[in-house]
């Protein structure tokens, strides 16, 4: 039984809702985990305070009376919004436990995930992180996923999104000795004549055309070469070889060009967009285990950590 507030208005309460939905004290008590007797005493009790008779009761029904459907018509979106505030102050008392589960993008997980983890661990023993890690665009709902990080144009418009770091932005890039070979684009339509290394969503099979920003307005071009693939680490290591040109999240390469390994091309035509968030349905009452790795995720010092992502 519930007793936190035994023997209040709350409870008779209750106790009158519980029994006028379902007009059966033996199921109302069952649903309470209460005694059919108790249940009678606190519903009685409750007429007598408000002084008028709720429920005509016989041997084998329960009825409403007027001024008991009135009552119940009012008192029953009081008495849930109630029940909910309590369970949100209990969570306060309820240690984190249980598997959450987590999608996010392999380029996120270097620098969101890795460095909450040993952290995570010891502070929520009883809490396990069930992470799959992989570029595909899932329905977290329907992926059976309590939360995702990716970036924001990809998140459904139902989902709570909490910016996790800034805008980004990606650029062409190129080898040095790729660009000996075969000039330099001066603008993004001439990668059409240019080797590149392409990258496609898993699970589709049609290769990502690459946006540049010109005049306002987004535009793509589908470009061409001599490779396809589906991992972003493996695109960087192929335009590292000078296979061709990559397409990459900036602060992914950002060590390559700093190193001179990579030269950022066409950047006058690489505008920004929205970085990666993390989100997650909405819900009335969460879970103190997901509460506790969104926190963690949220106050996480992620410094210059990112995984070489390409395409």
């Amino acid at each position: 039984m519930d007793t936190l507030l035994s023997g209040s208005d709350y409870n008779q309460l209750r106790a009158f809702v519980a029994v006028g939905e379902l007009l059966s004290f033996s199921r109302a008590a069952e649903r309470l985990g209460v005694s059919p007797s108790a249940l009678s005493q606190m519903v009685r009790g409750f007429e007598e305070r408000v002084g008028v008779r709720l429920l005509n009761r016989t041997t084998r029904s329960v009825a409403l009376t007027e001024a008991g459907d009135n009552l119940l018509r009012r008192v029953r979106p009081v008495v849930a919004e109630l029940g909910d505030a309590i369970g949100q102050v209990r969570r306060y008392r309820e240690r984190p436990a249980g598997t959450v589960r987590i999608h996010a993008f392999r380029s996120a997980a270097e620098a969101y995930l890795d460095p909450i983890l040993p952290g995570f661990a010891r502070s929520y023993p009883d809490v396990v992180l069930d992470i799959t890690l992989d570029d595909e665009v899932v329905d977290i709902v329907a992926g059976g996923f309590d939360a995702a990080i990716r970036i924001g144009e990809v998140i459904e418009h139902d989902m709570i999104a909490v910016r996790l770091g800034p805008e980004m932005r990606q650029i062409a890039v190129a080898s040095p000795d790729y660009l000996a070979a075969h000039g330099r684009p001066q603008h993004p339509r001439d990668l059409v004549r240019h080797r590149c290394i392409r990258w496609r969503w898993p699970g589709h099979a049609t290769p990502y055309a690459w946006e540049f920003h010109e005049d306002g307005r987004w535009f793509s071009v589908a470009v061409d070469g001599p490779l396809i693939v589906d991992d972003k680490q493996m695109a960087r290591r192929a335009a590292l070889r000078g296979i061709g040109i990559g397409f990459a999240v900036e602060q992914a390469v950002a060590a390559d060009i700093a190193a001179g390994r990579l030269v950022p091309l066409l950047e006058p035509w690489s505008a920004p967009f929205p970085g990666l968030f993390l989100c997650y349905p909405q819900q009335r009452q969460m879970a103190p285990a997901l509460r506790a790795f969104i926190d963690a995720v949220r106050q996480a010092e992620v410094g210059d950590a990112w995984s070489p992502a390409a395409p």
